[in-house]
C-alpha cells in the first residue's frame, strides 16, 4: 500500500505539534545569512502543503511538489482561500521537472530520508539543482542515523477525537533503513475504520549527502543543527543543509 494513502486525510491532525512557522522562520534565517532574496520557491515533498501556504503568505510564487495525490488533494483544499495560491504538481523528486526555474527549493520534515535508494537520492539532488535558477539555494533537513538507531523497537501513539495511530519503529542496521508500521484507526460517521501503512526512511550520513550535493554541482554547502546555525551536535537528531547553485555576480 502506498505510504500516506490512508494517512493523508488525518495527517494534519496527527502532526498538529509540528511548528511549521518555526521551520519557515529558520529557512529565512539561512536566506538572510546567505544574502538571498528569492521570489519563487518550490516546496518539495510538500505533503498537505503547510509550508507551501506559509511561503505563499510571505509573498513567494510557490510550486508544491509531492508524489502522493492524496496529500496533494488535501493541500489544494487548504489553499483555496489564498489570494496568492500555490500551484501543486504530482511528481517524484528523482523525476522532478518544473515548468520554470525557481530561486529557492526547500524539502522539509526529513522527506529526503523517504528516498530509500541512495542512487535515487543522488538523482533527486541533481534534478533539484537543474530546477534552480543561477544563484538559487536548496535547503533541506534529514533525520540522523543516530535518531533512527534510538527509534529501533520503540512504540509511539498519536491520537485525537477522530483518529488513533500506533506506530512502531524498527531499524535495520545492515540495510540502513528505519521502517514504521502504522496501525491507523479513523472515525467515519459513527464507525471506525482500520488501515495499515508501512513507511521507510534511509539513514543518510552527513558525508554522503555532502558528496551528492557536490557531485550535482552545488557550492557553498553548509550544515546546521536542528533549527540553529551552530555546527550539529550529538543532541541534534535532525540536521539542516543549505547549498547554492553558483552565485549571481
Amino acid at each position: 500500500m502506498d505510504a500516506y494513502k490512508n494517512l493523508a486525510f488525518s495527517y494534519d491532525r496527527l502532526t498538529n505539534d509540528v511548528d511549521y512557522s518555526a521551520v519557515v522562520d529558520f529557512y529565512h534565517t539561512i536566506l538572510s545569512l546567505e544574502g538571498v532574496k528569492p521570489r519563487t520557491a518550490a516546496d518539495l515533498a510538500c505533503g498537505t502543503g503547510s509550508v507551501s501556504l506559509l511561503l505563499a503568505e510571505r509573498g513567494y510564487q510557490v510550486t508544491g511538489v509531492d508524489m502522493s495525490e492524496d496529500m496533494l488533494t488535501v493541500a489544494a483544499d487548504k489553499a483555496q482561500g489564498l489570494e496568492n495560491r500555490p500551484v501543486f504538481a504530482c511528481q517524484k523528486l528523482q523525476q522532478l521537472r518544473l515548468p520554470r526555474g525557481v530561486d529557492l527549493a526547500v524539502c522539509g520534515l526529513d522527506s529526503m530520508n523517504y528516498i530509500t535508494d541512495p542512487a535515487d537520492c543522488e538523482t533527486a539532488i541533481r534534478r533539484i539543482y537543474k530546477a534552480l535558477n543561477p544563484g538559487g539555494i536548496f535547503i533541506f533537513d534529514v533525520n540522523t542515523p543516530e535518531k533512527f538507531r534510538a527509534m529501533d523497537g520503540q512504540v509511539f501513539l498519536d491520537e485525537d477525537d477522530d483518529v488513533y495511530c500506533i506506530w512502531r519503529g524498527e531499524f535495520d542496521e545492515k540495510a540502513n533503513i528505519c521502517s514504521y508500521g502504522m496501525d491507523l484507526f479513523q472515525r467515519v460517521g459513527k464507525t471506525w475504520q482500520r488501515s495499515f501503512e508501512e513507511h521507510q526512511e534511509y539513514a543518510y550520513s552527513r558525508e554522503q549527502l555532502e558528496t551528492y550535493l557536490k557531485n550535482a554541482g552545488f557550492t557553498g554547502i553548509r550544515v546546521y543543527g536542528d533549527r540553529h546555525l551552530g555546527v550539529p551536535t550529538e543532541n541534534d537528531q535532525r540536521i539542516y543543509f543549505s547549498a547554492r547553485k553558483g552565485r549571481i555576480k
